[in-house]
């Protein structure tokens, strides 16, 4: 994919984020579509090859709709300013922690993990690394975990979470509200010729923890 011309995309799209601007580019658009489909198919061939729940993902499943959804929101720009690329078992909606890669000038980057869990899941996941918090433990500090991430990041509750004690050892990790991996690249990573084997090692990395987060989920 041409992750160079991607980015000039979207750099153009920011600062002309109109309906009028967007349909006089949308051939433009529409052959960069073609050109993350033909991306995400591949990426999803890699990531199956070390995780087996993603076998079978079409490409739809795991593509954003350029469009934002302003119904609620201050800001009424038309369109998203980034490509965002999720891949979960049975999709991105499924609920599932999954794999994820945002394309955006100036603030690229990989991630995964489970954003905003429902609150079944949330408990969920809060139970498994209370009960089972030395592999957890073991997960995060494995050399290959380490190696593009600091620890799990995501917004946190300032007090323990109800029926936990300040005193779990776990508690820092139970006040989580979010448990996600984060690691940002520059758009030189981005555009350089071996990134999909670049992305698919962070996400390899972090499968170990995502199938922690995903065996609390039926």
């Amino acid at each position: 994919m041409d992750f160079k011309h991607a980015l000039q995309f979207l750099a153009k799209l920011k600062k002309n984020n109109s309906k009028e601007w967007f349909d006089k580019n949308k051939k433009e658009y529409d052959e960069l579509r073609k050109e993350v489909v033909v991306f995400v198919t591949k990426m999803i061939g890699h990531i199956q090859v070390f995780d087996s729940s993603i076998a079978g993902l079409e490409a739809k499943q795991c593509m954003f709709r350029i469009n934002r959804d302003i119904r609620f929101s201050k800001d009424k720009s038309p369109y998203k300013n980034n490509f965002g690329l999720s891949f979960n078992a049975g999709g991105k909606n499924s609920g599932k922690a999954g794999y994820y890669l945002h394309i955006e000038p100036g603030e690229c980057f990989i991630a995964g993990g489970s954003y905003a869990p429902m609150p079944e899941h949330l408990t969920a996941i809060r139970q498994e690394i209370d009960y089972n918090f030395d592999a957890f433990k073991k997960i995060i500090s494995h050399k290959d975990f380490k190696k593009y991430f600091t620890s799990l990041s995501g917004e946190k509750l300032a007090r323990p979470p109800k029926g936990y004690d300040a005193e779990n050892p776990a508690i820092e990790f139970l006040k989580h509200k979010s448990f996600l991996m984060w690691h940002k690249i520059d758009e030189a990573q981005l555009t350089d010729k071996n990134f999909e084997k670049y992305c698919s090692g962070v996400f390899k990395a972090m499968q170990p923890m995502l199938d922690f987060m995903n065996r609390t989920i039926s």
